[in-house]
């Protein structure tokens, strides 16, 4: 089966030499689409998965460091390359800052543009390696959930009771982004986003067969799942602290023994005399 080519997308003004870099990045064996201003290239990111961005700092509609930010918000993050014509040390500081991957000045040589693309395209996948999902990483230490440790490295469960069981990558990214965001309601959506990523095409029903398995798991060794609840309609949320014992229902003391009733005396009922 080919190899899927990696797509390029190209978010530059100036569009000669957007339609020169596609040009040559495709005699390469790379798909490009270009984009010439902030918006639209947002939408298209938001919705498409793309391997890397050939970001220009000065657009009409703002500027590279806005449409990062963009999709930032909506949880996308796209390997990226910054070209500019000003190399100055602050855009490059802020730039990396921000999760870009490298800089390349104007002018530029071809032949350097594609090696740099190809260098950032060999991390990005080195660093996919690791991920387990898209929010968890094999790297990850281990953490506290509902008095038990997972282990992203083991891909383990160990809990109180001393026995462990493997879990799945999609249950540990759960887990992961459950732990990550303590007394949050977490909705079902961004949960799925968080560990599937937001162009996976995942049901609710899905994720909720996979909170199922959780349950199953800590109820196989009567773990206590009382800070991870549901909320109805809406998601998930997971607070350690609200697992205090519930206070104890109000018993009504009994009603004293009732005595026997009381004994009436009934009036006789007159009877006039006889005269």
């Amino acid at each position: 089966m080919a190899k899927t080519k990696p797509l390029i997308v190209i978010v530059e003004d100036e569009k000669e030499l957007a339609t020169l870099i596609a040009e040559q990045l495709e005699e390469h064996g790379l798909v490009t689409q270009m984009f010439h201003k902030v918006q639209p290239a947002v939408r298209f990111l938001s919705k498409n998965f793309a391997n890397l961005v050939l970001l220009d700092l000065n657009l009409p509609d703002g500027t590279g460091f806005d449409l990062i930010n963009e999709l930032q918000k909506v949880n996308v993050t796209v390997p990226t390359i910054f070209l500019t014509a000003s190399g100055t040390e602050t855009n490059k500081v802020k730039g990396l800052d921000m999760g870009g991957d490298d800089f390349v000045t104007k002018p530029f040589s071809f032949p350097e543009l594609i090696a740099r693309i190809h260098a950032v395209l060999r991390r990005s996948e080195t660093l996919r390696d690791s991920n387990i999902t898209r929010n968890a990483r094999l790297d990850e230490a281990p953490f506290s959930f509902c008095g038990a440790e997972v282990n992203p490295q083991r891909m383990e469960i160990v809990f109180p009771d001393g026995q462990s069981e493997k879990i799945g990558r999609k249950e540990l990214g759960i887990l992961v982004h459950v732990a990550s965001n303590p007394k949050m309601v977490l909705t079902r959506q961004s949960l799925i986003h968080a560990v599937w990523g937001v162009h996976a095409d995942v049901r609710s029903r899905s994720l909720d067969q996979y909170i199922v398995r959780i349950r199953e798991a800590f109820g196989r060794h009567a773990g206590d799942l009382g800070a991870f609840r549901t909320i109805h309609g809406v998601g998930y949320i997971y607070d350690a602290e609200a697992t205090a014992a519930p206070a104890p229902v109000a018993v009504a003391p009994a009603a004293p023994t009732s005595a026997p009733p009381a004994k009436v005396a009934t009036a006789k009922p007159f009877r006039p005399s006889k005269v």
